[in-house]
């Protein structure tokens, strides 16, 4: 009787499989998954293998500038947006995906299914050749600094946008900084990147810059790389007691400036930076170790070259750096010390930036005179209080320094609170009109952490005395760009077609 009722209950459980299996949806054998890629308007459809379905789906109409995305295995709608960025009209993963998203149906969920076909909008019709916007030496800079990731990302898209309405024309952003991460695609046998860059297409995010009417400004930390010198050691500066690589106060962050692999790398990054159309190329760091043990430090040129300073290696390599860069229509700026204006034996010959010298081998030079930074200068116990007196007396002494050298003088500003009790909008004016009597052309604010609330505040007012604080230079043919980018929703090229080249 027991088995009789097992018989009639496996009968029953068979019957019941029978029914949801024919009701069940059909998938696509395991053995045989769809094909993965780019499937673009006209390409053939790879055919499906395993059980069929009842009806093929009907093909997706797609516009100009769209293209066909086969979904694979463990895709996502985010990592689909980063994968097609740098091949796109967007300038952010966000914008992307939300054109993808509208694209698509309004598309719901990041995780997508294999087989499923994804329309990817804006595609550009290949790549883009951007040009340097052409200006001179003097044109009037008014710009902050943006680092690589933020300049990339949609918070640095607003920043870019609110400083240009304000009156600023011009972006200072990282393709290097010390800490030697490349941050845009750089071929070459010294660059073994570590992950991918955040400004995937550097022409596009310049072409970006000019529709705005903004001065792109790439700026290139030259000699304090740690990157390259942990990955090259050979490179490195070495220590006289062991031989290996010098580390400053601990750190192993220098590379030897008078290495000549080390200086045509820099110049290399600075030359595709101004190919792929930035209109400046600035460097910072273009000096010698100022700190640790100096005595221990050994460099190159000490054997090649016995009768060399630390100056005449910073200055040779200027001067080849800038006959390679200036043929290619772009400004070289220069960061220097602020404390060089005074130059005193011991920082001249511990950071080899003999002012009037590089003078003669750039357009612009910018001393980074942020008062808090002049310690036990002139007697003043808290200089970041002072900064009439700092800016003024700075840029009257690097004034005096280049005068016959046809220089401009660009100041970095102080847009930081530290160690300073009055920071405030009016701090800020006061730095720009101060910089500004005392023969100054434009200005920079500097702010690690990108935050520009107060500049921002100062530039309200300022703009409206004109001429007092600065002249209210513009791109050629920035009032056009100006106007058009007011009436664009989203800081996107071409939002749905091909990019004319």
């Amino acid at each position: 009787m027991r088995q009789k009722g097992l018989v009639v209950t496996s009968v029953c459980f068979l019957a019941l499989a029978l029914v949801f299996w024919n009701k069940a949806p059909r998938f696509v054998h395991a053995a045989a998954p769809p094909q993965a890629g780019i499937v673009r308007t006209g390409s053939k459809q790879p055919a499906s293998t395993g059980r069929e379905a009842a009806s093929p789906a009907a093909p997706r109409v797609l516009q100009p500038g769209q293209t066909l995305h086969q979904v694979t295995r463990g895709e996502s709608l985010p990592a689909l947006a980063r994968v097609y960025l740098p091949q796109t009209s967007f300038l952010t993963v966000g914008e992307l995906e939300a054109a993808i998203r509208q694209a698509n149906n309004g598309l719901h969920g990041n995780f997508l299914h294999p087989g499923e076909q994804i329309i990817i909008p804006g595609m550009l019709a290949g790549p883009i050749l951007e040009r340097p916007v052409e200006v001179n030496r003097d044109f009037e800079v008014r710009a902050v600094y943006l680092t690589g990731a933020m300049a990339s990302s949609e918070k640095g898209m607003r920043i870019i946008k609110r400083w240009r309405e304000m009156g600023g024309n011009s972006v200072v952003f990282d393709i290097k900084d010390s800490d030697g991460i490349v941050n845009i695609p750089f071929q070459h046998p010294l660059n073994s990147p570590a992950r991918r860059p955040v400004i995937r297409n550097l022409p596009k995010f310049a072409r970006y810059l000019h529709s705005l009417g903004m001065h792109s400004i790439a700026r290139i930390a030259i000699f304090r790389d740690e990157r390259l010198v942990v990955s090259h050691p050979e490179l490195a500066v070495r220590s006289r007691r062991t031989g290996e690589p010098w580390k400053e106060n601990g750190k192993l962050v220098w590379t030897d400036p008078s290495h000549p692999e080390v200086q045509a790398f820099d110049i290399a990054l600075a030359k595709a930076a101004a190919e792929a159309g930035v209109d400046e190329v600035q460097f910072d760091y273009v000096r010698f170790p100022a700190e640790g043990d100096q005595k221990d430090a050994k460099f190159l040129f000490q054997t090649k070259y016995p009768d060399w300073r630390r100056s005449d290696v910073i200055t040779h390599f200027l001067a080849d750096a800038y006959a390679q860069i200036h043929p290619l229509n772009v400004l070289l700026s220069l960061d220097v010390f602020g404390v060089m204006a005074w130059q005193r034996p011991v920082d001249l010959a511990h950071t080899g930036q003999d002012i009037p010298a590089m003078a003669l081998h750039c357009d612009v030079l910018s001393p980074m005179i942020y008062p808090s930074h002049f310690f036990g200068m002139d007697g003043y116990a808290h200089p970041g209080d002072a900064p009439e007196h700092f800016i003024g007396e700075s840029m009257a002494r690097f004034r005096r320094d280049t005068k016959t050298t046809g220089v401009v003088l660009r100041p970095w500003l102080q847009a930081f609170g530290w160690r300073t009790r009055t920071y405030s909008a009016n701090y800020i004016i006061t730095q720009v009109r101060v910089a500004k009597e005392e023969g100054g052309i434009g200005f920079l604010f500097w702010n690690a952490r990108n935050d520009y609330g107060k500049p921002l505040m100062a530039m309200s007012e300022m703009r409206t005395e004109h001429g007092r604080y600065f002249r209210g230079d513009q791109l050629p043919g920035a009032a056009a760009a100006k106007t058009a980018a007011v009436s664009t929703p989203m800081p996107v090229l071409v939002p749905t077609a091909a990019q004319p080249q």
